[in-house]
């Protein structure tokens, strides 16, 4: 359920875009994000922080994109989001006493300092690998191959780079 509250701003920025343009996309991207902020707050009465990052970058970006009549500004939203959660990540290294992914709330796998370690160091470099990227993908290839690209593309390389994991990660998963 989580995952497809997750994907919907995506999905609905896809739908907009093929049906009405790259600004009314715009428009619902924004609006969903914000959107999804809220649900989540409701439902887990917290604040999901990428989330909230996440959308107010959306709206910055968007914002420009809306004002100055150029699209370029939201395709580099994912750039600039994939770049945050990298720093996040890296900076999570030397401040505080455990990673960034060791920090969040765990319930299904409890893993060494060490194997956190690398685990966090993988997912910076596969966030600095997407925002690099996304800016090729936006410099190099139309609108269309870039909205087909940040929808369904970056999902995809998500999840096989999350799927490279279990190998590695598998001793440590709960055996029921």
């Amino acid at each position: 359920m989580k995952i497809l509250l997750d994907f919907a701003p995506a999905l609905l920025f896809f739908g907009a875009y093929y049906f009405f343009g790259i600004y009314t996309a715009t428009t619902v991207l924004i609006v969903s994000l914000f959107a999804l902020v809220a649900i989540y707050w409701i439902m887990e009465r917290r604040l999901h922080k990428s989330h909230f990052i996440t959308a107010l970058v959306a709206a910055a970006l968007g914002g420009l994109t809306l004002y100055i009549h150029d699209p370029a500004f939201i395709q580099y939203k994912p750039t600039v989001v994939y770049a945050l959660f990298a720093l996040a990540l890296l900076a999570s290294h030397v401040v505080g006493d455990k990673v960034l992914l060791a920090r969040l709330p765990q319930k299904t796998i409890e893993l060494p300092d060490a194997v956190w370690r690398k685990v966090n160091l993988a997912w910076a470099g596969f966030f600095a690998f997407s925002a690099v990227l996304n800016i090729y993908v936006a410099s190099n290839f139309s609108e269309s191959t870039w909205v087909k690209f940040k929808t369904f593309g970056f999902t995809g390389l998500m999840f096989v780079f999350m799927m490279a994991h279990i190998p590695f990660l598998k001793r440590y998963l709960p055996e029921d």
